[in-house]
C-alpha cells in the first residue's frame, strides 16, 4: 500500500506467478549449472592450490552430470514458458513504460542519492533509474543466457546463433559469464528487497 493508502494492486497476479516461477526455474538452472560446471571442468574451476571445485557439491543439484543436465533442461523450459507469457503480457498491458526513460542526468542524481542513503522507495510502482537499469540489465542478461544456453544444446540447428555468438566455444564463455551477472544480479535484488521489505509484499500479495 502507498503511502496515501492506495490499496490498488500494485503487481497483477499474472505478473507475481511470473516473478516467482522465473525466480524457481533461475535458481534451479544456477544450481544444476553449476553441477556441470564442476563435472566437465570448464575453464578449469578449480580452487587454487586445493584443486578442489569451485562450486562445492553441496551448492549444486542434479547429484552427476547426468542428473544435473535433467534438472537444468526441466528448468530452461519453465524460464522459456514464463517468458514468453511475460514479453506478451509485458506489451498488451504497457508496463515496459515502467523501464523507461532512462537518462544518464536521471542515473547521476540516483548514484548521489543512494550516496548519501537518500534514494527514495516512498512509492514501490515508481522505479528510480538505478532499479530501471538494473532490471532491463536482467532481462538482456536472460535472453543471452537463452541464447548461448540454444547454442551449447543444438549447435547444428542453432547454427546461425552461434556463428552470431562467435563459435560454440565462445557460446560457453558467453554463458558462464552471463550466468555470473545473474547470480550478481539476484544477489543485489535480494538484499535491496530485504532492506525495503513493502516490495516483497507487493510481490507476494499484490498490494
Amino acid at each position: 500500500m502507498s503511502e496515501n493508502g492506495d490499496k490498488s494492486s500494485i503487481h497483477p497476479l499474472w505478473l507475481r506467478l511470473i516473478h516467482w516461477a522465473n525466480a524457481a526455474a533461475v535458481i534451479v538452472l544456477i544450481l544444476s549449472g553449476w553441477r556441470i560446471y564442476n563435472a566437465t571442468r570448464f575453464m578449469h574451476l578449480r580452487v587454487p592450490f586445493t584443486g578442489e571445485a569451485l562450486f562445492p557439491n553441496k551448492w549444486t543439484i542434479g547429484g552427476w552430470l547426468g542428473g544435473a543436465i535433467q534438472w537444468h533442461f526441466a528448468a530452461i523450459w519453465v524460464l522459456f514458458a514464463s517468458a514468453v507469457f511475460y514479453i506478451l503480457l509485458f506489451l498488451l498491458t504497457r508496463r515496459g513504460k515502467q523501464f523507461l526513460p532512462v537518462t544518464p542526468s536521471g542515473l547521476l542524481a540516483d548514484i548521489k542519492a543512494f550516496l548519501r542513503g537518500r534514494l527514495s522507495h516512498a512509492d514501490i510502482r515508481q522505479y528510480n533509474t538505478i532499479q530501471k537499469l538494473a532490471y532491463l540489465f536482467a532481462m538482456i542478461d536472460l535472453v543471452v543466457l537463452i541464447a548461448s544456453g540454444l547454442v551449447l544444446w543444438k549447435s547444428v540447428q542453432f547454427g546461425w546463433l552461434r556463428v552470431l555468438l562467435g563459435g560454440y566455444e565462445a557460446a560457453r564463455y558467453i554463458h558462464f559469464y552471463a550466468m555470473c551477472g545473474i547470480v550478481a544480479f539476484i544477489v543485489i535484488h535480494v538484499v535491496m528487497a530485504v532492506l525495503v521489505p513493502k516490495t516483497i509484499k507487493a510481490m507476494l500479495w499484490g498490494r
